[in-house]
C-alpha cells in the first residue's frame, strides 16, 4: 500500500547543489518518520537525514550536517532532501524510506523503501 518514488539525481561537480524528492502514497502520515539513506557500492546503506511528517525531530549526520536540508511539503505528500555544496564523497545512491514512530538512524528499522536514485559528484 504505501509507495516511496524517489527523483532528482544526477550527475553534478563539487560545490554545486541539487534537491531530491520522494513522492509518497499510501501511508497513514500521522504517526511517520521519513528518512534519507544512501548506499555506495561495496558498503552499508546509511542513514543521511530524518524528519517526523509533522516537521518535528529533523536530524542529520554529521558528514552533511549544515549542508542538507530535509523537508516536506504535506499537500503534495513529497519530501525533499535539499543538498548543498555537494563533494565527491557525497557520491551515492540515495533512497527515501518510511516508518511508523520516531526518525531513528538504523535502516533496519524502516519498513518502506524507494528505489533509489543516483547522485554522483564530479570533482
Amino acid at each position: 500500500q504505501v509507495q516511496l518514488v524517489e527523483s532528482g539525481g544526477g550527475l553534478v561537480q563539487a560545490g554545486d547543489s541539487l534537491r531530491l524528492s520522494c513522492s509518497t502514497s499510501g501511508g497513514t502520515y500521522s504517526s511517520t518518520a521519513m528518512a534519507w539513506f544512501r548506499q555506495v557500492p561495496g558498503l552499508e546503506r546509511v542513514f543521511v537525514a530524518g524528519m517526523r511528517w509533522n516537521g518535528n525531530d529533523k536530524r542529520y549526520s554529521d558528514s552533511v550536517k549544515d549542508r542538507f536540508i530535509i523537508s516536506r511539503d504535506n499537500a503534495k505528500k513529497t519530501l525533499y532532501l535539499q543538498m548543498n555544496n555537494l563533494k565527491p564523497e557525497d557520491t551515492a545512491v540515495y533512497y527515501c524510506a518510511q516508518r511508523t514512530g520516531a526518525p531513528t538512524t538504523g535502516a533496519s528499522d524502516y519498513k518502506y523503501w524507494g528505489q533509489g536514485t543516483q547522485v554522483t559528484v564530479s570533482s
